[in-house]
Order: structure tokens, then C-alpha cells, then sequence
């Protein structure tokens, strides 16, 4: 669901966190564009301290610019009070910035400078338009549902997550097989020697989801997603569940070695034998700040690069799809 943004207080000044893949000589150039834009309109821009560094921000002396400690950490406290967070660089930087907005619940909106990119809302050559829809303020917020995931060890909780794409239970050791137990809302299915295990959201599922043959779930679905890889099963095919199901993945006592959980892919971990992951809707959802309202399919199409030619559909519909920015830049490739 999409919501447009609120104006705030017109005495509290604006704020917008500023994120980028500094180590790309384009992503710096594109963060000091959007820097630079923001505070000519007297928008406060907020940078993590080693990325203000790289940037040449890091001394900088003015009241616009705002620089929040950075110890390598998750940065909790660093979108507080900003209407946005800019994440400039690929999908691997915009779910950096979801840890950093998790709290706080700011709109992420992603300036795709990686790949697919699937989480961005505008390419590198965008920017412009952008910046011109951020200082007018012409974005909604999306909701995407999240996961919680919880790791017991004996019956307790030794670790609790969330995710944004997939939480995925998988092998240690490649020359080893992973012996899990799976459960749904609190019922064994089945039992399965593979290579893991991935637990998804419809965010996720043009992720790892998609790549170990998931399949492809529209936005607007609330569901949950579990698929095995490479499972060695006579039932071992990929389910989609309701949102309030819970999900569970039990590492057998007998599995020689250890698994391991990844979040995201960011964030790992490790999994003795025995060790039992329960997967369940997040309580609080990932804000993604949308600048049109583009339909899911013209994204598929533009993102994985899609066939269409030859299609004719109505006159109206034909009209819709030029008119479309995804559907846009796709005829233009």
C-alpha cells in the first residue's frame, strides 16, 4: 500500500539521510549531486561519518550537513528524524539501508547504480528527476512486509533478526548435506537432506527465492515463501503460505557439521546440529518511497529484461505501457 509523504513541522527543518557505495568513483559523484542539491534548498542532509569522509564532507562546516557516527555498526539512531533516506548504489546497499531504517521506519528510496537493482525506484540517469521530486516532495511510501526470524538453541532464543528478502538456512560445508526437519504453523511436512533452505517474503522472492526456483510473488501478495535447494526429497517443492503462518527449520541432531542462517545475505548465524529457526511475518514492514506507480510487470520486464515484442493487448492498454517511466526505458533499450 502506498501513502503519500506529510509535510512536516515547517519549523522543524527537513532531513534526509544520504547512503552510498562509496567505493564506486559514480556512486560519490551521484551522493555529492543529491548533497549538494539538497542543501541549496535548505534540506539538513545527514552522512555516516566514514562515507562523509569519502565524500570530502567529513570537515565540512556547515549547518546542512550533518555527519552521524559510524563505528561500523548497524547505525540504529541514524535515520531518526529524517523524512527519507537517498540509498545510492545497488540492492546490496538499499538492504544496508533497511537495517539502518528498521527502527525508525524512513521511506528508503534507492538510486539503482548495481545490476538488477529490483529495490531501486530510479536509475543513475535519473538523478536529476529525483532530486526535483524530493525537494517538492512528490513520493509515496510502500509497505513491504519483513520477516522475524528467531534462532533457538535447547528450547531458548539465542538470536532474533528480521529480513528483509529471505532468511535462508543453508550447509556449512559444501562437501557436506544439510539434514533438516521442516514445519508449518506448528505441524512437521517433511524431512530433507539438501543444501539448505530459503524462507522468503514477496520482496524476496526475485532474490535468492527466485533463484533457487521459487516462485515469482507480486508485491500486493501477502504470503510467506519457503523453497529447498537442491533437495534430495520425493516432496521437496517450493511452498507459499498465508502471512500468519509460522515457518520452522530444524537442523537435525544427526547432520554432521554445522549450517548456517543468512540474512539478507548481510548478516550470518552459525547453526549447531539441533539448532531450530522459526521464520514469521515482522512486526514492522520496510517503507520503500516510490516516485510513480509503475505495475509490477512493466518492472519484471525492464529488470530481468523480458521478451514482449509482439504484443498488441488494447489500444488503451498500448497507450498506458508508452506512457509508463518502466516501460519507458525499456522500449528505449
Amino acid at each position: 500500500m502506498s501513502d503519500p509523504v506529510r509535510p512536516a513541522d515547517a519549523t522543524t527543518p527537513r532531513r534526509v539521510l544520504v547512503l552510498a557505495h562509496t567505493g564506486r568513483a559514480e556512486a560519490r559523484e551521484v551522493a555529492l549531486a543529491f548533497c549538494r542539491a539538497l542543501t541549496a534548498h535548505d534540506i539538513v542532509v545527514r552522512v555516516l561519518a566514514r562515507e562523509a569522509a569519502d565524500l570530502g564532507l567529513g570537515d565540512v562546516e556547515d549547518p546542512r550537513v550533518e555527519v552521524c557516527p559510524d563505528d561500523g555498526g548497524p547505525h540504529p539512531d541514524a535515520s531518526a528524524g529524517c523524512e527519507l533516506a537517498i540509498v545510492i548504489g545497488g540492492d546490496g546497499t538499499i538492504l544496508r539501508a533497511a537495517e539502518i531504517t528498521h527502527a525508525s521506519g524512513t521511506p528508503v528510496l534507492g538510486v539503482n547504480l548495481g545490476h538488477v537493482g529490483f529495490l531501486a525506484e530510479a536509475e543513475y540517469e535519473d538523478v536529476a528527476s529525483v532530486i526535483e521530486a524530493v525537494v517538492a516532495r512528490r513520493y509515496t511510501a510502500e509497505d513491504r512486509m519483513t520477516l522475524d526470524v528467531r534462532v533457538y538453541r535447547g528450547g531458548e532464543v539465542v538470536n532474533r533478526t528480521f529480513a528483509v528478502n529471505d532468511a535462508s538456512v543453508e550447509k556449512a560445508a559444501r562437501e557436506r548435506m544439510l539434514e533438516v526437519v521442516v514445519e508449518v504453523d506448528g505441524r512437521p511436512l517433511s524431512r530433507w537432506g539438501c543444501d539448505g533452505v530459503v524462507c522468503a517474503t514477496p520482496t524476496g522472492s526475485t532474490a535468492y527465492n527466485f533463484s533457487a526456483g521459487g516462485p515469482v510473488v507480486w508485491p500486493g501478495v501477502e504470503a510467506l515463501l519457503m523453497v529447498p535447494i537442491s533437495a534430495h526429497a520425493l516432496f521437496a517443492r517450493p511452498l507459499v503460505v498465508a502471512p500468519t503462518s509460522v515457518l520452522a527449520v530444524e537442523v537435525l541432531e544427526r547432520t554432521e557439521g554445522a549450517g548456517v542462517l543468512w540474512c539478507d545475505g548481510r548478516r550470518a548465524v552459525d547453526l549447531p546440529p539441533g539448532a531450530r529457526i522459526e521464520v514469521r511475518r515482522g512486526h514492522a514492514p520496510m517503507r520503500i518511497a516510490r516516485l510513480h506507480e509503475a505495475p509490477f510487470t512493466d518492472r519484471l520486464v525492464a529488470k530481468f529484461g523480458l521478451p514482449v515484442e509482439g504484443w498488441r493487448g488494447s489500444a488503451e492498454r498500448r497507450r498506458r505501457a508508452v506512457e509508463s517511466p518502466v516501460a519507458a526505458a525499456v522500449q528505449e533499450d
